[in-house]
Formats: C-alpha cells, structure tokens, sequence
C-alpha cells in the first residue's frame, strides 16, 4: 500500500469528503491540517504546483489533486491501482 497524505483543514467538507472514501477504502493517511499550521501551507502549494486549495492529496510521489479528482480516479477504476503501488 502507497503512502497517502492529505491536507486539509477543519472546516472543509471536501476534505471531510475524501477522508471517508479514504476510510471507506481502508486507507491509512497521514492529515496535515494547514490551517493549525501555516508553515506546511507553503509546503503543500510547493508539492502541488502552487494549488493553494484544500485537499490536496499524494498518493506515494504521485499528486492527485483534490477531492474530486480523487473521487474521479474511483469511479474510473484507477484508484486501487494507484493505491496499491
């Protein structure tokens, strides 16, 4: 299983979101709440391109972006393959 890790903030609902079709699955994450700390915000716009919205989802090295395109990646079937590695 590829190591997946999500930022996210409190008051999100898309983050609220991804982080159940993650446990639906099964899925350990680590959270990075960017909102309690700044510092990993820059980090986070660094990793994904200068995206500054939340969730912003890593699947091994692989960015997948927010909560719908991780929902996309279910429902085309490329989800659990990602995840596997």
């Amino acid at each position: 299983m590829q190591k997946v890790e999500i930022y996210t903030t409190p008051i999100c609902g898309f983050c609220h979101a991804a982080k159940r079709l993650l446990s639906q699955k099964g899925v350990a994450f680590t959270e990075i709440d960017v909102m309690r700390d700044q510092s990993r915000k820059s980090e986070m716009m660094d990793r994904a391109a200068g995206r500054h919205t939340v969730p912003q989802i890593f699947v091994g090295d692989t960015h997948v972006g927010g909560c719908d395109e991780l929902y996309a990646l279910d429902r085309d079937g490329k989800l659990d393959p990602l995840l596997a590695g």
